[in-house]
């Protein structure tokens, strides 16, 4: 009927709301943690976080807010053993440029959606560059920073098949809520 307010949403709709809402970010942190924890490999966890972030980013941005995607690189950049900020900062920046053309990169195929991501690699791991040569006043070896873009952008697609899925899911349990 026209002009009647729906009734607020019961408790189970807005707890399974919340859930919804809280995945992506507790999903990134699941696999930061189980990346630099038993595999002694701190470079695995930047390689499969922002893969995460810009997934989610274009997806689903309420969900990857930017205070998630502070507290991400927060955690990140603990795990990784990386200088304080300099994951912080690279996230928070891909996050930007991610919400900045997702109105594009959601229409485009997936071919085209792991080229531009390809683009998110190489600038996430120069800028990792650039702000270490800062930091330690030193060029550093160029040698694992474009090893970090490689695996970055190889790890994209599978990354990106389950979150895809996960999202497939989320989308049809809000269809029918």
């Amino acid at each position: 009927m026209i002009g009647v307010p729906e009734p607020p949403p019961s408790l189970l709709r807005r707890v399974e709301a919340l859930a919804r809402n809280l995945l992506p970010g507790l999903l990134a942190v699941v696999t930061m943690i189980a990346a630099a924890g038993p595999t002694g490999l701190p470079v695995l966890a930047p390689a499969l976080t922002l893969p995460q972030v810009v997934f989610w980013s274009i997806y689903r941005p309420a969900a990857m807010s930017p205070p998630a995607v502070f507290l991400l690189g927060l955690l990140l950049d603990l795990l990784a053993l990386a200088p304080l900020g300099s994951g912080l900062l690279t996230l928070l920046l891909a996050h930007g440029l991610a919400l900045r053309w997702r109105r594009f990169l959601a229409r485009q195929g997936f071919l085209l959606l792991w080229l531009a991501f390809c683009g998110f690699a190489v600038g996430a791991a120069a800028l990792g560059y650039v702000l270490s040569a800062l930091l330690d006043f030193a060029l550093p070896p160029l040698g694992p920073a474009l090893q970090l873009a490689a695996l970055t952008a190889c790890v994209f697609p599978p990354i990106a098949l389950l979150l895809g899925r996960v999202h497939a899911l989320m989308l049809r349990a809000e269809e029918t809520a």
